[in-house]
């Protein structure tokens, strides 16, 4: 053997054995990871951990951070158009720093402290598919933008918290609602392949990301979806189930009902390790809710009347002896006590309810600017005083649509209600009537679109540190706790 060739075998040697040491060692890893005894499955009506044991997820939704809300965190309209205007306002590099700083301070090692000491398990991870995937370049997922999701994911198996990754506003919006993310009243994401074709690419690529990790619980793969015609839903359904489970086939899907969350009717299969979710919004819990017990909007309901939506809400699970997981609940907060207290009552029989068919849950919210989280903003916080007086404004006008009523302009809305009564009689729109269309485009679409510049001034020559300031507002130390409802969640007050 020549000296070329002995050299040849070596260099063929070295990187076979490099090769065998870095498979090894790869396997060593995801052996340890699939060993791990966090690792959920679903069997039968239960959850389970490797060791057999029942798990059931008990915690909230952290929106307002990877995901943005008007009324979580101030702003008038959608999360795009504030992006937009807030990017006019204060230009590129001040924009990323606000933002960046933002994320940093939104969820932080003490949050994840709290919610172990409160003997929660489980925190769900709304994101917005434009952090990840920009629209003047579609199919090109931004590695960058994984930090902060990282973090939190981190932060949480840290202190034993699972989370479960949820897809909340999709290209082309999967609802009517601005919180997907929605500056229209359409849900173009059933009309538009391209729109599909993204968002399983999104998912593929979050799957082989966290596929090896055990605290992610799974993934919520569309929030409330709503497709008017209900022929899209299942089939997509079953398209980004079969993609995923090519890459990632430990971990839990969760899949939630047509009509935001609580139609189950089209879906015709049942599949392996996948939970059904509803969403359980009681009337009396909305903004505009009646007494409890008593009528809201028209209808009498009581703890009898909340157990039996709740049953019918989730008999496609219970028929087919699948697990039940509620994405989301929880009342709004008035500031009036007597109101309070009726609200309060009624989550005590939600959760009642839950507790008696042993169910998984997630509260909606954790953090906002006090109308409905168990931490609220302190209103001495820069941000709080910046935009104490937007917000009045913005209530007043009742352009924030999960914390304000029409109250202030129903010299607007109701000449509209007359008039759509008298003259349009068969008008039904999808989902919720013609109020609630009227509403919806005067109020959350029109009203909030004129508001958006107005919230955007204020940000208007803030240097690097008033930004750094303002977003550190966010930060955990900032906010006050809801001790009436962190008693109910802990189960010291029933």
């Amino acid at each position: 053997m020549n000296k070329k060739s002995s050299l040849l075998l070596i260099v063929i040697v070295f990187q076979f054995i490099t090769y065998s040491c870095s498979k090894q060692q790869q396997s060593t890893v995801e052996n340890d990871t699939q060993n791990n005894e966090a690792w959920l499955k679903v069997t039968g009506e239960k959850i389970i951990n490797q060791k057999g044991d029942t798990v059931y997820l008990r915690g909230f939704g952290l929106g307002g951070m990877l995901h943005m809300e008007n009324f979580i965190n101030g702003f008038p309209s959608n999360e795009e158009s504030i992006r937009d205007g807030l990017l006019k306002v204060l230009g590129r590099e001040k924009y990323d720093l606000f933002f960046n700083e933002f994320y940093k301070n939104y969820f932080t090692e003490p949050d994840a402290e709290y919610i172990k000491s409160l003997g929660l398990n489980l925190i769900r991870i709304p994101i917005n598919y434009r952090l990840f995937e920009d629209d003047m370049n579609p199919g090109v997922i931004k590695e960058e933008a994984f930090e902060h999701l990282d973090r939190v994911i981190n932060l949480c198996a840290k202190y034993k918290i699972y989370t479960i990754i949820d897809l909340h506003a999709l290209p082309g919006y999967q609802n009517q609602g601005w919180h997907s993310d929605n500056p229209t009243h359409k849900a173009l994401f059933w009309k538009h392949k391209d729109f599909q074709d993204r968002v399983v690419l999104l998912w593929e690529f979050i799957a082989n990301r966290y596929k090896n990790q055990p605290w992610v619980a799974g993934y919520d793969l569309i929030n409330e979806p709503a497709d008017p015609t209900e022929e899209m839903v299942f089939p997509f359904y079953k398209r980004l189930y079969e993609a995923i489970r090519k890459i990632d086939p430990n971990h839990i899907m969760f899949l939630e009902g047509n009509r935001y969350a609580n139609d189950f009717h089209i879906f015709s299969e049942i599949w392996d390790n996948v939970v059904y979710t509803n969403h359980d919004y009681a009337i009396p819990g909305f903004i505009d809710g009646g007494d409890y017990p008593g009528v809201s909007r028209g209808q009498y309901i009581n703890k009898d009347t909340v157990e039996k939506d709740f049953v019918n809400e989730s008999e496609f699970m219970f028929k087919n002896k699948v697990p039940v997981w509620v994405g989301e609940f929880g009342p709004v907060y008035t500031g009036v006590p007597e109101k309070d207290e009726m609200r309060y009552t009624l989550l005590k029989d939600q959760l009642a309810n839950y507790d008696k068919y042993q169910v998984s849950w997630c509260i909606w919210l954790y953090k906002d600017l006090g109308l409905q989280a168990i931490l609220s903003q302190d209103e001495n916080t820069p941000y709080m005083k910046l935009t104490k007086d937007f917000q009045k404004r913005k209530n007043y006008l009742g352009a924030d649509a999960w914390g304000s009523t029409d109250e202030n302009i129903r010299q607007v809305i109701s000449p509209l209600e007359d008039l759509f009564e008298h003259e349009f009689n068969g008008y039904d729109p999808f989902p919720f009537g013609p109020q609630y269309q009227i509403n919806r485009l005067v109020r959350h679409i029109l009203i909030s679109e004129a508001l958006i510049s107005e919230y955007c001034a204020l940000f208007q020559d803030m240097s690097d540190e008033q930004l750094t300031e303002l977003a550190a507002s966010f930060n955990f130390k900032n906010y006050n706790k809801r001790e009436r409802l962190e008693k109910i969640l802990t189960g010291l007050e029933k």
